[in-house]
């Protein structure tokens, strides 16, 4: 045995057990709700599917994990600053608006990074806000606010 290598964890093995987990959960989340029944799609279709999908997507990381890099050592920097983000965006939506809390939020996540390429998160941000805006507020309808301190609610 001591001329035997150690086998050490693999990155993608590691994520995809992770993504796997986190599909379990959020299928067992909506266990309850109907998927729908003659044609028709119910309240828990969506979740459901995506779920799957997720869980799926798991496992083709994990099939892909033979090539994979071995787990290496992390910080706590990207998850803390997109976390960061993601509470920033909810604080910030109904006083600021989507126009000033989307590009925000994406700006304080890519604070994470130390390869972060201002001009294109730059960009970035205003094309999915307007994505954002167009979807949500036009398209959908939603009552989310885009201006409130410009144009009202």
């Amino acid at each position: 045995m001591a001329g035997m290598p150690v086998k050490r964890l693999r990155q993608d093995v590691l994520g995809g057990l992770v993504v796997i987990a986190v599909a379990g959960f959020a299928y067992w989340l909506a266990r309850h709700l109907p998927a729908g029944a003659g044609g028709g799609m119910g309240p828990g279709t969506l979740p459901k599917g995506l779920a799957l999908l997720l869980g799926a997507l798991g496992v083709a990381l994990l099939l892909n994990s033979v090539n994979s890099e071995s787990l290496a050592r992390w910080s706590i920097r990207g998850p803390l600053f997109v976390l960061g983000a993601l509470v920033l965006f909810g604080l910030a939506v109904r006083p600021l608006g989507l126009v000033v809390a989307g590009p925000l939020a994406i700006a304080v996540a890519a604070l994470g990074s130390s390869e972060v390429r201002w001009r294109e998160t730059l960009i970035f941000g205003a094309v999915v806000t307007l994505f954002c805006v167009g979807l949500f507020k036009f398209a959908l309808g939603l009552p989310i606010p885009l201006a409130p301190w410009l144009i009202g609610y």
